[in-house]
């Protein structure tokens, strides 16, 4: 097909002039001709190339010249068209044959653009040929860009302008020098000549380090200029000729790639993130000891250490050398520094998802750094006796081809034997596994060249296992000695490797542990715990039979010899552990060092060892003492011994070692992290792996979280033992003694002595809640500690606008103490108790006043900018800038001195008394004396600039001075009649209204009102004004004597005179007079409404935060130059960025978005039409604001355009900031806006300043895809990097290279940024295949890691904001880094969250408290003093190289690490990383707000969490944590959610037990035998249980968060609401999510990440959507606690209280119901009829619905069912055989209720139930026969199958009837039998289910699935009844609309025009 397309071959442009002849320049011949017509062609302009949307194949090697040909078609179109004729040779020539995807359609659509602008463009070229049209143009930009190109400081319009002509002439160049040398064929072939760039423009991204950015002020800065200065010293490097390359080496980057072969993309992008370090790592040495000129090692070394400690402990750990060997000349250790530097960044930068194995890239590392190494020194290699060069050297990807690639095959097609993640997980190796292998010597067997044949590369497991690899690990210690003693490479490695070259490859297995799917990992990974809190069972066990009064008496020999037969036990559990230990690590042998098979073989043989001698001590030497008498005086009057207590004490004598270690943390530390072998003996318990030592804390940690923990225990056993388990160790007695021989039923074991089913019974909801109840004191002790810390830290200290206003005043020193930078005489003052807070001094205050005014103005603006508040309350809220700031003086803001004056004036009107009290009076509220100061003072000022002639002025100034000197004399009262001051009030707000008017019309208004004020003040107040009319009788030189009081004067003051006006009216067009004007009337008019500003609950909540935290304990603040320098990473799949038009407008459901925004924030959308300018809806769209719309709409969503707005604050934060460091007092007066504005070289400064130390990456994963399909998402992406310039989109391109002309997909890593309005490729980092092989979102996050510059990485997700004010407060944040939190600097810092999706629904309210509990309270106890925080998602901020060095900022394999996030956290403890929480600073985050995305969300933690208890980082940290540290860690994690699963467990342990004593006859036989009444400590037990069901659990920390936050009334308030509406009822429905999927997940798998949408509209979910979601977790386990509480309440005798009953099973009740009709209450609009209907056909429609394939689980109950047991088809045969377990409980029912029956008469022969079974087997009967019939007959036969149905109905009805008479058959048994059937058929179905595989193909299953979907109907009918039933009252609806939307109506929102779904036209 080729034939189509024909390009002449050689391309040819003359060079001198052509012929006329258009054809004769052309070089493009088309099949088919295209007839146009030219003069029409030529007078149109031509519309611009689709330059966006091209063929993946071929888009990044020819956008640039499409895109620069539309810029230049208008002016040069002959230009535009050879630009467009080079793209097309390069399409060309890279796909000849056309046969990438799309690349056929794109050449012959531009060949067709070409055929026709040929001639055109032809006869409009102003030079002869085309070469001199191209140099011509190319020339003009050429000297453009000389003349501005120095001067780089312009404004941005103009800035803009230059990087457009770099472009457009770097294009240009390229296209010259392509047509200049066309003739020659080797030109086009030549790749690299081809992409040259020209020397004026190279993509760049931070830096431009190209020649032509040498003039941009970030490489001004003297820190950029040293940093660059070292990297290009390449003194003393190898000549280049060594590496074929020509010409000299440019830099230390350019050296390393040429030796090494990294792609060019890679050695750019790591040259300018090494570059920023060293700049910002430098300038903050600089100032302490270093030069600012050049680099030093003080700065490097920093560096060294911060990147290679993780390397030098993992040689340490092996015994091996590093190779990082320096020599001792100073300045060429400088220069190897960089180089390694350089090296491990290269490595890291290309490693793809090798980063996620940090000691694979240690071994990669070790060995390339040796090489380097040996190059640098010239060394010799001694097997060939050549120069040591690279083994993988040569082109630009060789490392990738041969290093990364062998490596990534193998990780890959690991993963791929998962079949995404549903095998089981010792079948494959995951990323850990992988890395691990790299913690033994025998990775060097790998050898360098790696050797592809090792058993490491191996993916499939061989079917012979080999017994030589054994035989390697026995001799581990032989080689590693052998190779201590090589000198500095691994020859041996390879001489071993070639000996056992004809092996067969081998697969390794896991490494060091193996995720094995049990409940039994919980024991494994916190044994220590669980065996104490059995030893302690058994202990008050015993002590509780003594019937001991005081714990002296357990020193009693006997008793004491008792207690310490706990120590049996424990034998028995370690023998347990070590046994386990064996069986789970099994799968991990073939890696596992000799050492460690050792290890737990000895384990073995101890633990049996004691297991024997224990009990056999006990035995033999029980009350055989030998007594000692102790001194007289001694509480231990003797004390005795017994060879059982010496064989005890040497049992204990290990745990005696670790206790004395535990509280010398620095020696356990020690002893830990040391590799000397004689300290191994201190480890023999636990396996010496890499990670997991050292973790100790401080002595002072150690003591506070232990202080805790000894609190949390003593409660918990006081209270087990006095409530719990002494009260039944009486009754337990009781029941041992009594003989029970008449049963109720068949007892299958009448001979079993003790009633031991009755003790069991009894005790074991007892056992379940001591081992659940330690929860329910965490998180008492939880609630208390964590709120004191709260307290302690000025949690709260301003929550309501009352308390902001109060302290407003204080405001101004606590941000100038906090955010502003001390200076060097403050820094030596401040290190102090109090650092700088209280230590400013005075000039530095009066500077911070102005300073806090600038910033709180802008926060103003910016909230402003949000549409939170209007315009009127930015007038009330702003300060003016005075230059009387910089004395001290501040006119505070209106709202705060808003109505303060009106109540001056009142008081003073009607005051009566001294001048002094009513001013100290004044003077006592603050806020009052600056209201009636500033408005004096602004009136002086005005009337000042008003009144212009001589006289009035003179007049004003003479009333002036009376008013001072009565104050003076303190006289006021006595001089002037106050009574008059509102009239006076009123005519100078009259005067203000018409001077902001400014209407000349009103010219004699103001002459008239001035005149009334002049009346007022001498008539009217004044007592004597003599001295005001004398002074206006002399000037007016009255002729005559007369008295002036004879002459009528008022008319004349204040008018024109000949011509000469009195006043300046209109006033000069000032904004600072006009707004200090408006402020003075705002003054004098504005009443009690401004004292509720803001309006807005955000904008409060956040002005309040922001107020409360300068009053918290931070960092001082360094100046943003010396700051560390930081990155912001956001991964994004295919969420929302912004809604488009159509989606605002479209009905989602019900509603459409833009309607549903404007009812939820209606405030929000008034000020926003105020903003715009508009009245309505419909003027946005008259006046084309629908981009604004969008913006506003976007903005309240949770969408990726709100995130980046959020973050983009910080730079804006930092630039704000970096001008207040630079600014003096008159920069700071004329404003930051203004000067960034005017002032263009210090907005280039502070640009450089922001882009040195902040980043944001945003990795949109499918942006590629987006953009090539046309998805309006990608150019949305596109549109908010052009709004935002500093913004980096990083993405996954897959395309199409066409290798021996088939297509072959490459991966690559791409970096974009925005230029001239589109998207431009800065780097591009090939990847050795597509990079999602594990987890999504940390692939994509790990994918553009690389392009992240900085110290620090805050990471934040999709539904996250920030806010300005936040920002500010970034660099403090930083500073944490820098200081040592216990041992160590942190390394991660965790945030608080605000969650503000609680707006409308209860359901958002509930989940919003609950959120916030845990990342306020929750998270601030696991920092401090528990030390157990690990990452919980975003917004944390990572020590970013610690991270890089270590594995990433999260692990990716699949579904073990489906919680990717808390994986980090984990990762970084282990690593002896410290992870601290702060308060002051917090970040938006978004929340689900409908019940099924909460419970979807709530479903994948849970899942999460499963998947947690079988991780290794579990494991480890439960073993190498300390005790208490351990409990801390099992608590906060993984022991929430199996404390909650053992909690539903202890119910149905109850019920069944209970059931079981019931049918039995045995609790006949204890409460009436034995008068065994009811137990109290079962009723504890449930009621302890009742905590967690209700919700109380989570209810506790969440009030006392409140009550911090907002004070305890409202707390007490808030509770008692949520409870009205229903809270408990959410909790407990959520409660039964998370213990479903965990123990379900747990149990066979199938943990996934579960989409929830993140939608805002709140709408009906049908009928038939609740029951797929919550049939399996909700509904049957609701509809079996039912069952059993019906069951037990028919069969209890009457000698049991019905209230006993109702105490104990109320909490029962009320779960089985919630559970049940949970999700119909919080439906909006659920028991509306019509949905009802609705609903109840959708079901109907859905059960008949046929399934198959191809058909989703929402359409078809088939094709539901299916996928519902889609966790067992991958389930284990141990998992499975549980399950059937499991399901025999439902065979209960029948067993017991048949005896019960009345047709039984009585009998207990067994064969009542065997008969039972037969009725079972008669009923399936008549069910498949039905079946059957419908098959074969309803379709032709119809009244055939109707007779049969009668005929079956009429023998059932028969045979009832029969033996009803016969045998006594009653209406009772026909409702037991309904009651033991039922749970009989679910256990059958349950059991098919897990033995599917084997009966699929009978017809077993066939009627298995219709027996399910009878039950699944019934259950729906049983459910939807009572709901249809409730629908026909009205009533029901429109409570249920209350209190789902409490919240909106109380903010008079309106909600039911949504659930109706109207639209309310504006």
């Amino acid at each position: 097909m080729s034939h189509e397309i024909v390009v002449a071959e050689p391309i040819f442009y003359e060079c001198e002039p052509e012929l006329p002849k258009p054809a004769s320049s052309s070089s493009i011949t088309v099949s088919s001709e295209i007839v146009l017509d030219q003069q029409q062609q030529h007078q149109s302009v031509p519309e611009p190339f689709d330059s966006e949307r091209l063929p993946q194949t071929v888009a990044a090697e020819i956008q640039r010249f499409l895109r620069v040909a539309n810029l230049v078609e208008i002016d040069e179109p002959r230009v535009a068209f050879l630009c467009r004729v080079h793209a097309f040779e390069i399409a060309h020539n890279m796909d000849k044959n056309s046969s990438g995807r799309g690349v056929r359609q794109f050449k012959t659509s531009l060949l067709q653009r070409l055929e026709q602008d040929e001639e055109p463009t032809f006869r409009r070229r102003k030079e002869k040929s085309d070469i001199r049209e191209l140099r011509r143009v190319y020339h003009e930009y050429k000297e453009y860009i000389v003349k501005h190109g120095r001067t780089f400081a312009l404004e941005s319009s103009h800035r803009q302008k230059l990087i457009n002509a770099c472009a457009i002439a770097s294009v240009l160049f390229e296209v010259l020098k392509r047509i200049t040398f066309a003739a020659n064929p080797q030109a086009l072939a030549d790749r690299e000549s081809v992409n040259s760039k020209s020397e004026f423009f190279v993509p760049y991204n931070i830096l431009p380090l190209d020649h032509g950015g040498i003039q941009q002020a970030i490489m001004q800065l003297p820190e950029v200029k040293a940093a660059v200065a070292a990297v290009r010293n390449i003194r003393g490097l190898p000549s280049a000729e060594d590496f074929q390359k020509h010409g000299a080496f440019t830099d230390l980057f350019d050296f390393l790639q040429y030796c090494f072969g990294f792609q060019e993309g890679n050695v750019a992008n790591q040259r300018e993130h090494l570059i920023l370090l060293l700049a910002n790592t430098h300038i903050r040495k600089a100032h302490k000891q270093t030069s600012s000129s050049k680099i030093e090692d003080v700065v490097v070394d920093e560096l060294m250490k911060k990147f290679f400690k993780n390397y030098t402990n993992w040689c340490k750990f092996l015994g091996r050398k590093s190779n990082i060997r320096l020599p001792y000349v100073k300045q060429e250790a400088l220069q190897y520094k960089l180089l390694y530097l350089a090296l491990h960044l290269l490595i890291w930068g290309e490693a793809a998802n090798l980063r996620f194995m940090p000691e694979c890239l240690c071994y990669i590392f070790h060995e390339m750094a040796w090489e380097l190494h040996g190059m640098l020194t010239g060394a010799v290699n001694p097997t060939t006796w050549e120069k040591v060069m690279p083994a993988y050297g040569g082109g630009s990807e060789s490392f990738l081809n041969n290093v990364v690639t062998p490596i990534y095959k193998v990780i890959k097609e690991e993963a791929n034997k998962s079949k995404n993640g549903t095998t089981d997980h010792s079948t494959w190796r995951n990323y850990d596994d992988l890395n691990e292998f790299f913690w033994s010597p025998d990775c060097f067997q790998i050898g360098w060249p790696m050797r592809e044949d090792h058993n490491f590369f191996c993916v499939n497991p061989s079917s012979k296992p080999k017994a030589k690899k054994a035989s390697k690990s026995t001799n581990a210690e032989e080689k590693r000695e052998l190779k201590e003693e090589e000198k500095d490479e691994e020859l041996g490695t390879n001489r071993e490797g070639d000996q056992e070259q004809k092996h067969e490859q081998e697969w390794l297995g896991k490494s060091n542990f193996v995720e094995i799917r049990s409940f039994w990992q919980i024991f494994r990974s916190f044994d220590r715990m669980w065996i104490f809190f059995i030893l302690s069972l058994q202990a008050m066990i015993i002590m509780a039979c003594y019937e001991l009064e005081s714990p002296l008496q357990l020193f009693d020999k006997a008793v004491f010899e008792d207690v310490l037969s706990i120590f049996i036990t424990s034998s028995i559990l370690k023998l347990i552990q070590a046994i386990l230990d064996i069986v789970f690590t099994w799968k991990a042998r073939q890696t596992m060092e000799y050492s460690n098979k050792i290890r737990q073989v000895v384990r073995l043989v101890f633990a049996a060892i004691w297991t024997i001698i224990l009990p056999t001590c006990y035995a033999h030497s029980r009350r055989k003492y030998t007594c000692f008498s102790s001194q007289s005086g001694s509480w231990l009057e003797e004390w005795c011994l017994s060879p059982y207590m010496v064989a005890v004490g040497v049992y204990l004598t290990p745990s005696a070692i670790d206790m004395v270690l535990f509280f010398v943390p620095a020696v356990r530390k020690y002893i830990e992290i040391s590799n000397s072998k004689i300290f191994t003996i201190f480890s023999w318990t636990q396996p010496r792996l890499y990670l997991g030592r050292g973790m100790q804390e401080s002595q002072v940690s150690v003591l506070k979280y232990m202080l805790f923990w000894i609190l949390v225990l003593l409660s918990k056993f006081c209270f087990s033992y006095w409530f719990e388990i002494k009260p039944l160790i009486e009754p337990t007695k009781q029941i041992m003694k009594i003989g029970v021989e008449n049963y109720d039923w068949h007892e299958l074991f009448p001979k079993f002595k003790s009633n031991a089913g009755a003790i069991v019974a009894v005790w074991a909801p007892i056992v379940v809640v001591y081992f659940m109840d330690t929860q329910i004191w965490y998180s008492v002790f939880c609630t208390i500690f964590g709120g004191l810390y709260g307290i302690l830290h000025h949690l709260g200290e301003i929550r309501t606008l009352g308390m902001l206003r109060s302290r407003f005043h204080t405001l101004p020193s606590a941000f100038n103490g906090c955010l502003i930078p001390p200076s060097k005489n403050d820094q030596k003052r401040g290190k102090g108790l109090f650092g700088n807070r209280f230590h400013k001094g005075p000039e530095n205050e009066k500077n911070g006043v102005a300073k806090f005014v600038l910033v709180w103005n802008q926060i103003i603006s910016s909230i402003r900018s949000e549409d939170l508040i209007s315009n009127k309350e930015v007038d009330l809220m702003i300060i003016p800038m005075l230059t009387d700031l910089f004395a001290g003086i501040v006119r505070w803001p209106i709202f705060l001195i808003a109505n303060k004056f009106s109540t001056a004036l009142s008081i003073t009107k009607d005051f009566v008394g001294k001048d002094e009290t009513l001013v100290r009076k004044i003077k006592k509220d603050k806020c009052m004396y600056y209201a009636v100061k500033e408005c004096y003072e602004s009136l002086k000022y005005i009337l000042e600039i008003l009144i212009v002639r001589d006289l009035e002025k003179r007049m004003i100034s003479t009333i002036l001075n009376e008013i001072e000197e009565s104050m003076a004399r303190s006289s006021l009262l006595e001089d002037f009649r106050m009574t008059e001051l509102p009239n006076l009030q009123a005519k100078f707000v009259e005067l203000l209204e018409l001077l902001v008017e400014g209407n000349v019309d009103h010219y004699g208004k103001v002459v008239k009102v001035l005149q009334d004020i002049f009346e007022i003040i001498t008539n009217d107040m004044m007592i004597d004004s003599s001295r005001i009319l004398e002074l206006l009788c002399h000037s007016q030189r009255m002729e005559s004597n007369e008295p002036y009081f004879t002459r009528t004067i008022e008319p004349q003051l204040f008018e024109s005179d000949c011509g000469e006006n009195s006043i300046h009216f209109p006033l000069p067009d000032s904004a600072p007079l006009t707004e200090q004007i408006k402020r003075l009337l705002l003054l004098l008019t504005i009443k009690d409404t401004a004292l509720d500003i803001p309006t807005n609950l955000d904008a409060r909540r956040r002005i309040s935060f922001f107020a409360t935290s300068l009053f918290m304990t931070m960092p001082s603040a360094p100046k943003v130059r010396n700051m560390l320098s930081f990155s912001v990473l956001t991964p994004h799949y295919m969420e929302d960025v912004n809604f488009s038009m159509k989606e605002l407008h479209s009905s989602q459901r019900e509603v459409s978005i833009i309607f549903y925004m404007q009812k939820i924030f209606p405030d929000e959308w008034k000020n926003f039409l105020e903003r715009m300018g508009c009245a309505s809806l419909d003027g946005l769209k008259d006046e084309g604001k629908e981009e604004d719309l969008r913006k506003w709409a976007s903005f309240r969503g949770q969408t990726l355009s709100r995130t980046v707005r959020g973050m983009m604050y910080y730079r804006e934060a930092l630039k704000l900031q970096a001008f207040l460091d630079m600014a003096e007092d008159e920069d700071i007066l004329e404003g930051y806006d203004t000067a960034e504005r005017e002032n263009h070289l210090l907005a280039a400064q502070l640009d450089a300043l922001a882009d040195l130390k902040f980043t944001y990456v945003v990795s949109c994963q499918r942006f590629g895809s987006q953009k090539a399909a046309g998805d309006p998402r990608a150019q949305d992406i596109i549109d908010l990097m052009i709004r935002y310039p500093a913004l980096r989109l990083a993405y996954v391109e897959e395309k199409e290279v066409i290798v021996e002309n088939k297509p072959q997909k490459v991966y690559s890593s791409v970096l974009l940024k925005a230029v001239n309005g589109f998207d431009q490729e800065i780097y591009r980092v090939k990847l050795p295949g597509p990079p999602e092989i594990g987890e999504g979102k940390p692939e994509n996050q790990n994918h553009a890691i690389i392009f992240t510059r900085g110290e620090a990485l805050q990471t934040i997700d999709m539904n996250q904001d920030s806010y300005l004010e936040e920002a500010f407060k970034m660099r403090n944040l930083l500073q944490e880094f820098l200081k040592c939190q216990g041992r160590r600097p942190p390394t991660i810092l965790g945030l608080r969250e605000h969650i503000f999706t609680e707006s409308v629904s209860s359901l958002a309210w509930f989940m919003s408290y609950q959120e916030t509990s845990f990342v306020t309270i929750g998270q601030r106890l696991l920092a401090k003093p528990l030390r157990v925080r690990f990452h919980y998602g975003h917004p944390d901020i990572f020590d970013r190289i610690f991270h890089i060095t270590r594995g990433g900022i999260s692990k990716a394999s699949k579904t073990i690490n489906l919680s990717e996030d808390i994986f980090a956290g984990f990762n970084s403890t282990l690593r002896r990383g410290c992870i601290t929480y702060h308060e002051y600073m917090q970040v938006g985050k978004g929340r689900d707000v409908g019940l099924n995305q909460i419970s979807k969300f709530e479903a994948k933690v849970a899942n999460g969490n499963s998947e947690q208890t079988l991780s290794r980082d579990i494991y480890r940290l439960g073993c190498q944590f300390d005790f208490f540290r351990m409990l801390s860690c099992y608590f906060t994690t993984i022991g929430f959610y199996f404390s909650s699963l053992i909690s539903i467990i202890g119910i149905y342990i109850f019920l069944y037990g209970q059931l079981y004593l019931v049918l039995s006859g045995l609790q006949k036989a204890l409460l009436i035998e034995a008068r065994v009444q009811n137990l109290e400590s079962l009723e504890t037990a449930l009621a302890s249980q009742s905590f967690i069901q209700l919700g109380l659990l989570t209810g506790l920390p969440m009030v006392m968060e409140i009550g911090l936050e907002k004070g305890f009334l409202t707390a007490l308030k808030d509770f008692v609401l949520m409870q009205l509406q229903l809270a408990a009822v959410f909790f407990t429905f959520s409660f039964g999510t998370k213990t479903h999927h965990y123990g379900r997940t747990l149990l066979h798998g199938g943990a996934k990440y579960r989409p929830t949408g993140r939608k805002v509209v709140v709408f009906h979910t049908s009928f038939t959507e609740n029951y797929r979601l919550y049939s399996r977790s909700h509904f049957v386990k609701g509809f079996e606690l039912l069952l059993l509480l019906i069951v037990y309440d028919l069969f209890r005798r009457s000698y049991e209280s019905s209230m006993a009953y109702v105490l104990i099973t109320y909490s029962v009740w009320f779960m089985s119901i919630t559970w049940l009709f949970a999700p119909f209450l919080f439906n909006p609009s659920g028991f509306s009829w019509g949905k009802i209907v609705d609903d109840w056909k959708d079901w109907n429609k859905w059960i008949r619905q046929q399934g198959g394939i191809g058909i989703q689980q929402d359409k078809s109950w088939h094709s539901w069912w299916n996928d519902e047991q889609a966790h067992l088809r991958h389930s284990g045969i141990f998992s499975r055989l549980f399950e059937i377990l499991l399901s025999l409980r439902f065979f209960m029912y029948q067993y017991g209720l048949v005896y019960h029956l009345d047709i039984s008469q009585h009998s207990k022969n067994v064969l009542v139930y065997v008969l039972s079974w037969i009725v079972i087997l008669v009923v399936f009967f008549f069910a498949k026969a039905v079946n059957i019939g419908r098959q074969k007959l309803s379709a032709n036969y119809q009244l055939l199958f109707r007779l049969f149905k009668a005929i079956l109905f009429i023998t059932v009805l028969a045979i009832i009837i029969t033996l009803s008479r016969i045998c006594q058959l009653s209406l009772r048994d026909l409702i037991v039998c309904c009651l033991a059937f039922l749970p009989t058929g679910w256990g059958l179905i349950m059991i098919a289910q897990a033995v599917r595989p084997k009966i699929e193909d009978t017809g077993l299953w066939d009627f298995t699935r219709v027996l399910a979907k009878a039950y699944d109907y019934g259950m729906g009918v049983v459910l939807f009844a009572p709901i249809a039933i409730l629908a026909w009252l009205p009533i029901i609806s429109a409570f249920q609309t209350r209190f789902l939307f409490n919240e909106a109506f109380n903010r008079h929102l309106q909600i039911q025009p949504i659930l109706a779904g109207k639209r309310k036209q504006k």
